[in-house]
């Protein structure tokens, strides 16, 4: 009976396949811990290399294309093999079209906290997934209500610290949880990574989600 070299060499390409697969390496490259918490909690194994660029609004830029700017800034500015797969992201707060970004002090966190007080604001995060050459990104947009700040409970969100590194003064996911009296989607998105759009964005790269999982 003669041999069947194709089959073999089907089931050997397959196994090389798979083991390839397994051993794609996964870069966040944010040393956001709110977004390694979130990778985290998938069961993801990733590492981490923050990208280090400009963050400076360009003249007249619009808070959608802003973040997402620098989510693709960001994934190409990380030192990573064709196979790797990078993930990056950037958020901001926007109110009727200004940006709110990390509070340069606690006057300033006073500042952007007084303006968020008592009504909604958006929140956006750039997202990039960067594997073999291409970039899939996209941007999320959540609506956030903030409640009514008393001049007690705002001097005591800013003593806590947390406004600090945080765009738009405040972590929902931290003390301002009892700021925040509603959200209208993506909850992750808030925090700094809409989980969601990860997915999707994994599954363009051609990376599905289930199989970095398994």
């Amino acid at each position: 009976m003669s041999r069947r070299p194709t089959t073999r060499m089907s089931w050997r390409s397959a196994v090389a396949e798979s083991t390839s697969a397994a051993r794609l390496r996964v870069i966040l490259g944010s040393g956001s811990p709110r977004r390694r918490e979130l990778l985290s909690n998938l069961g993801l194994a990733f590492v981490v290399a923050p990208a280090d660029i400009d963050e400076t609004e360009h003249p007249g830029e619009a808070p959608i294309p802003y973040v997402h700017r620098l989510a693709i800034e960001k994934a190409m500015a990380v030192d990573a093999a064709d196979d790797d797969i990078v993930i990056a992201a950037d958020t901001t707060v926007d109110v009727d079209g200004a940006i709110f970004a990390k509070p340069l002090d606690d006057d300033d966190a006073r500042r952007m906290l007084r303006v968020l007080s008592g009504r909604d604001h958006l929140v956006h995060t750039g997202l990039a997934v960067r594997h073999g050459g291409r970039v899939a990104s996209d941007v999320v947009t959540t609506v956030v209500t903030m409640s009514r700040l008393s001049p007690e409970m705002l001097e005591w969100y800013v003593g806590t610290g947390e406004p600090h590194g945080k765009a738009g003064a405040y972590a929902m996911q931290g003390s301002a949880a009892v700021l925040v009296s509603g959200v209208q989607g993506s909850v992750s998105n808030v925090i700094g990574l809409p989980m969601t759009m990860l997915a999707t964005l994994l599954a363009r790269a051609g990376v599905p989600l289930p199989t970095l999982l398994t």
